[in-house]
Formats: C-alpha cells, structure tokens, sequence
C-alpha cells in the first residue's frame, strides 16, 4: 500500500463536520457585526437573556469544547466549566459589553476553538473519549457536533434575521444524528422516528414504541430543540418533549 492512502471514513467525516462549523461560525460572525449596541442589549428569544448573554454563552462555549480538545490531547482531565455557578457568572459577566467587544469574544473564541482542533488533529488524539457537561461520554471526533449545534441554534436565537428554515440540509441532517446520540439513552424522551423530507431517517429517545415524525430536516430539528412549533412538521402534535 502506497504512502498516498486514501482517507478514511472517519477523517473525511471529521474533515466535513469542521468544513460546516466554519461555514456557520462566518455566517454569525457576518450577521452580527451589524448588531448595534441597543440591540445587543434587547432581548433574545431565549427567557431572561438579551442578545448580549447569547453571545456571550456562545464565546464561552467555543472555550468549554476547546478544553475538552486539550484533555483528549494531554490526557489530563479538564471540565467544560468548572462549575454551573461560574458558568452562569461568566455569561452574566459579559453580557453588557459593548457590540464591539462582543463581536471580537465571538471571532477570537472560535479561533482560539479552531486552533484547539489543529492540535488534537496534529496529536492523532481524535479517538480519546471525554466526558461532556452531564456526564456524556463521547470520542473527540465528535466535539464539532455539538459547537455546530450551539451556533447554529443561537444564531437563530439572537433574532437577527437567521431563522431555523435557513439551516441548511446538510448541517441539520448531522445535527439530527447528534441529537439521536445525546437522546439515545434518555429515560424521559418519547421514542421518535424522524424521516426527513431527503429520506434520511433517526430515531431519538427510548420510551414506548416509534412515533413516526416527519418534515424538513431543519424543522424536525427546530422542533426537537423546542424551537418551532409542530405545526411545521407531520406527527408531532399533542407530544409534550422534555427539554433537550
């Protein structure tokens, strides 16, 4: 076998999943940049934070899955936050800053975020399994999944113009996988079969017998995350889902 091996499966999923964290990482920091600083301050979708305390959360994130990146690394255990208290301090800490200030945290995280990855990819560590907020176990491979989901569900959150419809098929259709991954063993979720509009099919949750669902890959994902109503997607009326 020559030195000019093919890529494998894994690597070129990998190479993929930090392809479409790029991609929705430009699109925030492109629509933010024309956020002023009264409407960093107003309100966002989410209960209690304004546009500032999603941006922060977002920065903050990036900086949580970068220090699981450096334990899959060194092998020397590092948590997500050190703990809930600070975590919701740092976000309440940031909120107020300037547009300017949030938009520099947004880039220079990601970066910082980018990097951490360059390093495990370099180290050869992508296998090395660490333990997310909750206690979720998972292969480092896998830590664009859940940065993909944080800012491309926030950024639809922010209320800037960035809706659940414009998640592309591709990004939803992983995103669905690693909601079906996170449900898998949840004792409180409905089992859910989602079909999407492309044919794609997960199941999330383990409760009972299969709910078939189906819609948009953007809108069963909107749903699932309690982002849009059912009436968007087929199946799914009167079902009450726990948080995600």
């Amino acid at each position: 076998m020559g030195m000019t091996a093919a890529a494998s499966p894994a690597t070129t999923q990998l190479e993929t999943l930090r392809g479409l964290v790029r991609t929705a990482t430009q699109r925030l920091l492109g629509d933010t940049i024309l956020v002023t600083d009264d409407q960093w301050r107003a309100p966002s979708r989410l209960p209690d934070w304004t546009r500032g305390h999603v941006a922060t959360h977002i920065a903050r994130h990036a900086d949580a899955i970068g220090r699981l990146a450096q334990w899959a690394r060194t092998g020397e255990r590092q948590d997500m936050y050190p703990s809930p208290e600070h975590r919701v301090s740092e976000i309440e800490a940031g909120a107020g800053r300037s547009g300017l200030d949030l938009q520099i945290d947004l880039d220079t995280s990601a970066g910082r975020l980018s990097s951490e990855f360059d390093e495990l990819d370099a180290a050869g560590a992508w296998d090395a399994v660490v333990e997310m907020r909750g206690g979720l176990q998972v292969p480092a491979r896998l830590l664009p999944l859940p940065r993909l989901l944080e800012v491309v569900i926030h950024h639809v959150d922010l209320d800037i113009g960035y809706e659940i419809t414009d998640i592309d098929t591709q990004t939803a259709e992983w995103l669905l996988e690693w909601c079906a991954f996170r449900l898998r063993n949840r004792d409180d979720f409905a089992r859910l079969q989602l079909t999407s509009d492309s044919g794609s099919t997960v199941t999330v949750g383990s409760v009972g017998e299969p709910i078939a669902i189906s819609g948009s890959s953007a809108n069963l994902l909107g749903w699932l995350m309690g982002r849009t109503d059912a009436s968007a997607i087929t199946g799914g009326g009167g079902l009450q889902l726990p948080a995600f």
